[in-house]
């Protein structure tokens, strides 16, 4: 099993903010997403970028994992977007509006000539409904050598505009949501949820994240610290759900279980798949202790 990072919140801030960009780094977030491109307004973009190129070399972030989402990279801000954060090395750089592989693979290629280190990943929202479409070819740029590709990333209220649903629409999206989940298991990424931007409504957000972590996304994109804590606990394994796990690793590492493919655990026929689920249960309880946040 490769190294499980815990990508339960993902907190966005403009990169304009050096308030924010500064409180971050004591904020309980697994990731710290810092955005150019919608969240930063035209006539500050310039500034911004090099503010947080600063940030970002300053390091203080601790064990968080800082992602700066970019202008089009067919952009002017865009391109210089890449040339400042390729030096920067964020943990990674989220693409907006891709709507094919074509695109990732051009940013990892560009990242690669200007030197950033092949740690730098790259994650890709999905915000349009030629993007789910081709959910299937967008993720198959993870298995490029210039692809980096690490995560997908919903942008629900792009989606739901361009369907022309009204809102709130979550239940009309859901397919659309399942699509690019397969597509991200098919390549062995991770995926994100969308926003939910009713900053009042907190048995929603709720009610939302639960339905995210159900449907198997693996974290929630957010727009201000007081959703940390339900999104962590939400897409963080509980108690008991750790708990159970430990059980199944202990029936299954019996020495009289050992080579069996089923074995009844509490009642239950618990089958040898059960135990890879319980495996990545406790590798990912273990990885949000270590983070420390």
């Amino acid at each position: 099993m490769s190294e499980i990072r815990p990508r339960r919140s993902v907190l966005a801030m403009p990169g304009s903010n050096a308030r924010a960009l500064e409180k971050a780094r004591t904020l309980p977030a697994d990731v710290i997403l810092i955005d150019l491109e919608d969240g930063t307004a035209p006539d500050v973009k310039a500034a911004a970028r090099v503010q947080v190129a600063a940030a970002l070399a300053a390091r203080g972030f601790g064990r968080r994992e800082v992602v700066v989402r970019i202008n089009p990279p067919e952009t002017d801000d865009g391109e210089a977007d890449l040339v400042a954060l390729a030096s920067a090395a964020p943990d990674a750089i989220l693409v907006p509006k891709v709507r094919s592989s074509d695109t990732l693979i051009a940013v990892g290629s560009r990242l690669r000539r200007l030197g950033a280190p092949q740690a730098t990943r790259v994650w890709a929202m999905i915000e349009t409904p030629m993007a789910v479409v081709n959910a299937a070819e967008i993720a198959g740029a993870a298995r490029d050598v210039d692809g980096r590709l690490a995560a997908l990333v919903i942008g629900p209220n792009d989606l739901l505009k361009a369907a022309r649903i009204p809102p709130p629409g979550r239940a009309a999206l859901v397919p659309w949501l399942m699509t690019v989940l397969a597509a991200a298991r098919a390549y062995e990424i991770e995926a994100i949820d969308g926003v939910f931007t009713d900053l009042h409504d907190a048995a929603g957000f709720e009610t939302e994240c639960a339905q995210g972590r159900d449907l198997g996304f693996d974290g929630k994109m957010l727009i201000h610290p007081n959703q940390i804590g339900p999104a962590n606990t939400a897409f963080g394994p509980g108690a008991d759900a750790i708990a159970q796990a430990r059980r199944l690793m202990d029936v299954f590492e019996a020495p009289e279980n050992r080579t069996r493919g089923v074995v009844a655990v509490d009642g239950r026929m618990i089958e040898r798949l059960h135990v890879e689920a319980a495996r990545r249960t406790l590798a990912l309880a273990d990885a949000i202790a270590r983070l420390g946040v």
